[in-house]
This record gives C-alpha cells, sequence and structure tokens, in this order.
C-alpha cells in the first residue's frame, strides 16, 4: 500500500540519513571558527603570510579563521597536532618549505607528510637574497666565488638555523661552485642579519621579504636572488640564475588539511584562497615583501610539494645533514 513504509524503505532512508547530515555540513562549511596552526614562531615568513591572508578570508567566508603558533623541532610539533586533527576542516596548517624538507631531516616523526595530509594550495613563493656587509668588495655572484676561491679557507656564510632553506641553499651554492663556505648557523634570521650587517660573517641567504628596508637603508649590501627574473620591490638586484643556470630556492608557504578532509572542503578553501589572494589589498601587501603568488588547484599544489621534496632531499643526502 502507498501509505505503508517497508522495512526496506527505512533501512534505505537510515542508510541515507549520514550521508545527506554530512552533505549538508560541507555545503555550509565554514559555519564556526576555523584554527589556522602555523608550525613556527610568530613575525616569520609563515606566519606573515598566514595574517596577511587569513585576514581576508575571515572577511569574504564570514566566520574568523583563528592563526594559531605552534613552533618547535622545525615544524615537526605542530604538523604532527594537524596530522592528527578530525578531518572536519575545522583544523589546517599554513605551512613552508620545512613541510618538503623535514622526512629528510628527521627519520622517525609519528606521521606521514604523504599520507597524513592533503595539500589545499600554494599561497607564497619569497625568494632568498644573498646578502653581505656593505664593507666587503664583491657587486656578483662571480666575485663571490673569486672571493673564496682567493681564500685558502673560502668564506664565512651564515644560516638561521641547520637545516632551514638558508642552510640548503648555501649547500647548493657550495655545490654549484665548488668553493669553500664554512657554515655559520644562528637560532634565526633575524641574529643572523645583526652580524652580518656588523661584518661578524660576510654572507647570508636572507629571506627576501625580512631584509627589503635594510637593504634600502644601506646596513647590508645585495648581490643576487633565488628567484626568477626581477623583484617587484628591488628591480635592480639579478637572479643567482644569470651565473648559474637554475639555481632557485624559495621559501614557499602552503595550505594542507588532515588526510580525508572532505572533497567539498578542500575544494571551497582552495577557492577562497585563490580569490583572496586576487584581492587588491592581499596582492600590494605581497609586492612589498617581495612575496610572488599563484593561482593553483590542490593537484599543482601537490606536484609542487612532490619537487620541492626531491629538490631538497638530494641536498640533505649530499650535505650529510642530520636532525632529530
Amino acid at each position: 500500500m502507498s501509505g505503508t513504509i517497508t522495512r526496506r524503505t527505512l533501512l534505505a532512508g537510515m542508510a541515507a540519513a549520514p550521508f545527506a547530515g554530512t552533505a549538508s555540513a560541507q555545503a555550509d562549511w565554514p559555519n564556526r571558527n576555523v584554527r589556522v596552526l602555523v608550525p613556527y614562531p610568530p613575525a616569520g615568513g609563515a606566519d606573515t603570510t598566514a595574517r596577511i591572508v587569513y585576514a581576508k578570508l575571515s572577511e569574504t567566508l564570514g566566520q574568523q579563521f583563528v592563526v594559531e603558533n605552534r613552533g618547535g623541532a622545525g615544524g615537526t610539533i605542530g604538523e604532527a597536532v594537524v596530522a592528527k586533527a578530525d578531518p572536519d576542516g575545522y583544523t589546517i596548517l599554513h605551512d613552508g618549505t620545512a613541510f618538503s624538507v623535514n622526512s629528510s631531516l628527521y627519520p622517525s616523526l609519528p606521521f606521514d607528510y604523504r599520507k597524513d595530509f592533503d595539500p589545499v594550495i600554494l599561497v607564497s613563493l619569497v625568494p632568498n637574497i644573498l646578502v653581505t656587509t656593505p664593507s666587503v668588495e664583491v657587486k656578483t655572484v662571480a666575485d663571490v666565488i673569486a672571493l673564496a676561491k682567493a681564500e685558502p679557507d673560502g668564506i664565512d656564510m651564515a644560516s638561521s638555523g641547520n637545516g632551514t632553506l638558508q642552510h640548503l641553499s648555501l649547500e647548493m651554492f657550495r655545490f654549484r661552485t665548488g668553493i669553500k663556505i664554512h657554515h655559520v648557523p644562528y637560532r634565526g634570521g633575524g641574529v643572523a642579519l645583526t652580524d652580518v650587517m656588523s661584518g661578524q660573517v660576510k654572507f647570508f641567504f636572507a629571506n627576501g621579504s625580512s631584509v627589503v628596508g635594510l637593504l634600502k637603508g644601506g646596513k647590508i649590501k645585495a648581490i643576487a636572488h633565488t628567484g626568477k627574473g626581477r623583484l617587484n620591490s628591488l628591480p635592480d638586484i639579478p637572479p643567482v640564475s644569470d651565473t648559474l643556470p637554475g639555481f632557485e630556492a624559495y621559501e614557499w608557504n602552503g595550505v594542507f588539511v588532515p588526510h580525508g578532509t572532505p572533497a567539498a572542503v578542500v575544494a571551497k578553501l582552495n577557492a577562497s584562497l585563490n580569490a583572496a589572494l586576487r584581492s587588491p589589498e592581499v596582492t600590494a601587501r605581497f609586492a612589498q615583501l617581495n612575496i610572488d603568488s599563484r593561482q593553483n588547484t590542490p593537484q599543482e599544489f601537490h606536484s609542487f610539494v612532490e619537487e620541492q621534496m626531491k629538490l631538497w632531499s638530494g641536498v640533505v643526502k649530499e650535505a650529510n645533514i642530520k636532525l632529530g
């Protein structure tokens, strides 16, 4: 009879109900605050880009994207938190270059970068800038190479710490040129820059967004940058690749979610972040800081991360860098 609910109909409705609820929840995302975990201390590159981008996202999506810094162990402490979080779209990871390096540096981690995270979007690319003390009489990459070859012990070069992108850039520069470099690791880029300004150590591959003011004020001198073409706010600085073809190194930031996050949430987050990156406010701020961005899909970001993992695992292996 038409008014009778059969056992088969009842079971079918019970089976469909959870999926209907899930689809509705995905369509409503976000309907509460979203936790954005930055696995590094405040004021660094990842924190800077996160606060610029998620301020815009909070405005456009009508929910707060709350940035939380959870630094330590090269980013792995914060990464572990997100790897084990519920895959519901309310905990996301705003990470950096270390995501593509750490699996080579730390042999035993409680999570797997490829299995426990799903890529969402590449947010930013920042080249390093090879800087030196103003009194050092070099102007080009060729001059730096010649100086190092003329010195029996080569040159001293700072880094932001063992295993950082600045350290890896140094090692790649060593391999490509064959020069002697004495690595001087610091606990952060700010401390390293202070000693470069004073001449305590002469060279440093500095983060390109952190030195604009120092360069324009004459506190340090730029030799070349590790990106492509010319920089928006520092157009007189050539790329290292003009001298060493193919030499590229970026401090990048990107977004990941715990594996299994609904595809609809990933798609909406990707589209919303792409829109934020196109906005006049974010575009202008990024240009001031030498930060590049591009529209991209989760699949394109996945390919980018795989390329970065391949590049930096080779450098880590060749330089025999071991942490953890």
